[in-house]
């Protein structure tokens, strides 16, 4: 039962801004190595990012670039299997990978969100966000600190392996048949949408905002199609909020829109919104399907 638990946090909404990186490896289910890492996103940080993790420009300064710590990357993740919580970390990595001409380890990625929602019936279509599942398992740690949240994920899948009784190779054979044997999507007026049940994302609530590249009721089908459900505006119960990349560029003035500053309004508040460009999105969209 041999892994590597991975997390990283970001300094702006573009999911290239790594500015912190955790990684624990694990041998026979116990943690043998632990790396923590400030990074230099040579990029601004945006005051929601700090707020959530408490990361600024001086904390890094003179920190390593993610180009210097690609030897480090290939030595922690290389032929690996490879656990995040959801999809977001693993983007993440590979947008930054891709702005400075890098590749991604080759790695075998396992995503311990999915696990939860197999293992635990109450998490298989909600609820299933790193504290929530920890706070059930009994798992306490300090959230949006990359190692440690890199080692909540990696007390995700222990526990599940233990209710389950699998074994870590049965566990990524599992993660590839469906939660349920409905499939299908239902499609609501306007970009409303209900998300696809067996996708990575189901029970992700998700709303776009500014000019997209792409048509936005094809931007709301892909959504679907990865279990998001799609709304039209903001509320409490939104998860994800995709801006326009063009919008995203001014998130340090005032042209952000309405549902952009209500997203943030609750954020502050608590609630856990990520802010995501579309080429963000789109990039997870690819790798959450080639998962």
């Amino acid at each position: 039962m041999d892994f590597v638990a991975l997390d990283v946090e970001t300094a702006n909404p573009n999911m290239a801004s790594i500015c912190q990186i955790g990684a624990a490896r694990y041998s026979g289910g116990v943690l043998t190595e632990e790396w923590r890492t400030y990074v230099d996103p040579q990029d601004y940080f945006d005051g929601m990012n700090v707020t959530v993790h408490g990361i600024h420009e001086s904390t890094v300064a003179g920190a390593p670039t993610f180009p210097e710590l690609s030897d480090a990357l290939k030595q922690w993740l290389g032929n690996a299997v490879v656990v995040t919580h959801t999809h977001f970390d693993r983007t993440s990595l590979q947008q930054a990978a891709g702005k400075y001409g890098l590749d991604v380890p080759t790695c075998t990625w396992l995503d311990s969100a999915r696990v939860a929602r197999r293992a635990w019936t109450e998490f298989a279509e909600r609820g299933y966000g790193l504290s929530n599942v920890c706070k059930a398992i009994g798992y306490e740690f300090r959230h949006h600190d990359a190692l440690e949240d890199a080692k909540a994920a990696a007390a995700i899948l222990l526990a599940a392996l233990q209710k389950t009784g699998l074994d870590l190779a049965v566990m990524l054979q599992q993660l590839e048949r469906p939660i349920s044997g409905s499939g299908s999507s239902r499609w609501g007026p306007d970009c409303k949408r209900d998300g696809n049940t067996d996708g990575p994302l189901y029970g992700e609530v998700l709303v776009f905002t500014g000019a997209l590249h792409i048509p936005r009721e094809q931007a709301a089908d892909i959504a679907a199609n990865l279990g998001c459900r799609v709304a039209n505006s903001v509320s409490k119960a939104t998860t994800l909020l995709v801006v326009g990349d063009q919008d995203v560029t001014h998130l340090a003035g005032h042209t952000k829109s309405s549902k952009h500053r209500r997203a943030e309004e609750l954020i502050i508040k608590g609630v856990p919104i990520r802010i995501l460009r579309e080429s963000d999105f789109q990039e997870l969209a690819r790798l959450s399907n080639a998962a």
